[in-house]
């Protein structure tokens, strides 16, 4: 084990056990140095990488804001994470789209769900964001990838309505995976403009079934949809 993963095992240890919450500071480096048996730069190349992770976040200066604090922002560095695998290219197509299927199929229900029983006015505004962005898609005059873009950024919408907040990550993580073989896909289709209708129908059926609670019909929905421009395609 290299010395900075001594400093990651303790920090995760100490929040498993309760000894660090949120908001709290880490030990000084010196006393993490000489607990641990390790040089001062082997304990700030830690305090990187738990800052990069998202757990912590550092100030320097001596006031009271400064060293290290534990921080709860797990959603950009895994974000990011996520999006470097997918710039490799090594995930196969059709296991990105079933991971849509799985991700977006369950958070359609869900979120429908959470309009059925109550609908909060975070609830209300998340559905306000994706109707949004439905309209915008609604202009004529998008090319196909001003379209597709839009239809990313609604599809990590209508996940985010789920409230599940690691769902809400992962699908921001395989936007630019989405937009990019949706977008591949375009010359594959018959007809585009015909499709852009279609797609924008399906949408609509989607947002209205969240809204209404029905959960087994906006589940369903989702599947169809991107199942439906996955075969459409030919992808």
């Amino acid at each position: 084990m290299k010395n900075y993963e001594l400093v990651l095992s303790r920090v995760e240890a100490d929040l498993a056990a309760g000894r660090l919450r949120l908001g709290e500071r880490l030990p000084g480096e010196r006393s993490l140095a000489e607990q641990l048996g390790i040089s001062r730069p082997s304990v700030r190349e830690a305090v990187r990488v738990l800052e990069a992770m998202g757990v912590v976040r550092t100030a320097t200066g001596s006031g009271p804001e400064a060293g290290a604090v534990i921080v709860a922002e797990p959603a950009s560095p895994l974000t990011a994470l996520l999006r470097l695998h997918l710039a490799t290219n090594h995930l196969p197509m059709g296991d990105i789209v079933q991971t849509r299927v799985l991700l977006e199929s369950w958070a359609a229900r869900q979120a429908a769900d959470r309009f059925a029983s109550s609908s909060g006015e975070d609830d209300l505004a998340g559905l306000g964001v994706a109707e949004g962005l439905l309209d915008r898609m609604d202009s004529p005059a998008l090319s196909p990838e001003e379209f597709h873009l839009l239809d990313a950024e609604f599809h990590v919408a209508m996940a985010a309505l789920a409230g599940n907040v690691l769902i809400a990550a992962v699908m921001s993580s395989l936007r630019t995976a989405i937009h990019g073989y949706v977008l591949a896909a375009v010359p594959n289709l018959p007809d585009w403009d015909a499709t852009a209708v279609g797609l924008r129908a399906e949408h609509r059926a989607i947002v209205s079934a969240i809204r209404e609670g029905k959960a087994d019909e906006a589940s369903r929905l989702v599947v169809d949809h991107i199942e439906g421009f996955y075969r459409a395609a030919r992808l």
